[in-house]
Parts: structure tokens; C-alpha cells; sequence
């Protein structure tokens, strides 16, 4: 397959058409899977704040100041406060807030954002990362370009690991996963566990290209990578029956 990143994209606004952004600059075919960072996608949206929206309720201020005894820096508030009002749950408090979204997402921080906000000081993560991909495709649909896939990337960290990588936060025209449980490997032995989040290794593949920091190019074209004649899914973030770490985390709490 080939990615290639979207050149010459502006400082996205809010009310910008990223799809017709897109389809100005470059050429996108049927088949093709268009990847873009939540980062322009919240912009488009409006989804930039400053602290000053959030003023600090109790709960914040406790908060910040038992992750300032952790860490031994100021933290502000305010910006506790974000991350409160933009979770559903708060998974771990300490060392650090890991969160997860109204949409389903775990991650650090509510997925806040302090870079690359020109005149603002936070990028609050889309409302809802699925209908932004949606209305992406949508909007290529309008200009006749057919059968492309949307998927709006994110780069968070992953337990056990160092580094940050790319990470699906909502897609359509497509699964999220390939299902290869039934098939058979090359001894005949049938698959029984194995579900691949392509979204993710997609996102993935395409953070290598867009990178980080001022890069600027905040999408990508995917072309040539096959679906395959498999299964597909859509269950990408599990639910508390399922996530035994979360369950475990939240037994560790109730017994502290």
C-alpha cells in the first residue's frame, strides 16, 4: 500500500470543510481510506477553550493538588476541570488522570490538547469522532468521490509500553476490525482469538507520516490496502464486563 500525506493544508478554522480541504489538494479514488488527526477535526469543529472556561470546582482543586504533591510542579485546576467535564470516568487519579471520553475512548487527560492552539490555551478531543468521520465522507460523497473510508486518528500512549502511537477515535465507511476467528493458519489450526483492529494499524501507518509537532499535515491517503474476504467488526473500545484491568483498578479503589 502507499500513504501519502495531504500537502499544503491551511491553520484549520472553525466551519472549515476539511473534506473539500482535502479533495483541493490532492486526488483521493474510490477504495482509498482517508486518515485525519482529531487535532484539525476538533479545530473544524470548534472544539478549541481556555482554561478560563473551566473554572475549578472542589473536586478539581483536590485533585490538582494531590497530582502537585505527585509530581512536584503546579497544576492547574482549571484544568482538571476540562478533563472532569469531558470524561464519564475517571479510571486512575494518580499518578495521572486516565480518562475515559463520552465516546468510549481511554486515554490520558481526556485527550486535552495544549499545543498547536493558536489564541487558545486547550483542544478538547471531537464530540463525536464517529459523525466527524461521517460527515467527512459525506462531504467527499458530494464531490462524487465514492467508496472511501474516513478514519480520525489520535496518538496516546499504551500501557506496558513508552511512546505514543496512533490510535482510531471514529470511522465509517468501513469495519474496524477484520475477524480471522474460524480461519486456519498455515497447519490447518483454527483461529480462535485473533480480531484485528486495522483502524488503529492504520492510524498507526499513517502517524509515521504525518509525525508530530509542527509537521503540519494532519491527513493522509491510504491507497491500495485490501480489506480482504474477511469478517468485519465494529467493536473497537471494550466495555467495563470486558476490561479486566479496568475492573481491577476499580476493585484496588474500593478496598483503598
Amino acid at each position: 500500500m502507499e500513504l501519502n500525506a495531504v500537502p499544503d493544508l491551511p491553520e484549520i478554522r472553525p466551519g472549515d470543510d476539511l473534506a473539500g480541504l482535502v479533495a483541493e489538494r490532492t486526488d483521493v479514488e474510490a477504495g482509498d481510506v482517508l486518515t485525519v488527526a482529531s487535532t484539525v477535526v476538533s479545530k473544524a469543529e470548534g472544539r478549541a477553550a481556555d482554561l478560563d472556561d473551566f473554572p475549578a470546582g472542589p473536586r478539581a482543586r483536590e485533585i490538582a493538588t494531590r497530582l502537585e504533591g505527585i509530581a512536584g510542579e503546579e497544576k492547574d485546576p482549571r484544568f482538571a476541570q476540562a478533563v472532569l467535564e469531558e470524561s464519564t470516568e475517571l479510571v486512575m487519579e494518580a499518578p495521572f488522570l486516565l480518562t475515559e471520553t463520552r465516546f468510549g475512548h481511554v486515554c490520558v487527560n481526556a485527550g486535552i490538547d495544549r499545543s498547536n492552539v493558536p489564541g487558545h490555551d486547550l483542544l478538547l478531543l471531537p464530540k463525536r469522532p464517529a459523525a466527524s468521520a461521517e460527515q467527512i465522507r459525506n462531504g467527499l460523497l458530494e464531490r462524487g468521490i465514492e467508496d472511501v473510508a474516513v478514519i480520525v486518528t489520535d496518538t496516546c500512549g499504551r500501557p506496558f509500553r513508552h511512546g505514543q502511537r496512533g490510535v482510531a477515535l471514529g470511522w465509517d465507511g468501513m469495519p474496524a476490525s477484520r475477524d480471522w476467528r474460524g480461519e486456519r493458519d498455515r497447519d490447518g489450526r483454527e483461529l480462535g482469538v485473533t480480531v484485528q483492529s486495522v483502524v488503529d494499524e492504520l492510524a498507526s501507518a499513517a502517524n509515521l507520516v504525518t509525525g508530530e509537532g509542527a509537521g503540519g499535515t494532519p491527513a493522509v491517503v491510504v491507497r491500495d490496502w485490501n480489506f480482504g474476504n474477511h469478517e468485519g467488526s465494529d467493536a473497537l473500545f471494550r466495555d467495563l464486563e470486558g476490561d479486566f484491568v479496568r475492573q481491577a483498578l476499580r476493585e484496588w479503589r474500593y478496598e483503598e
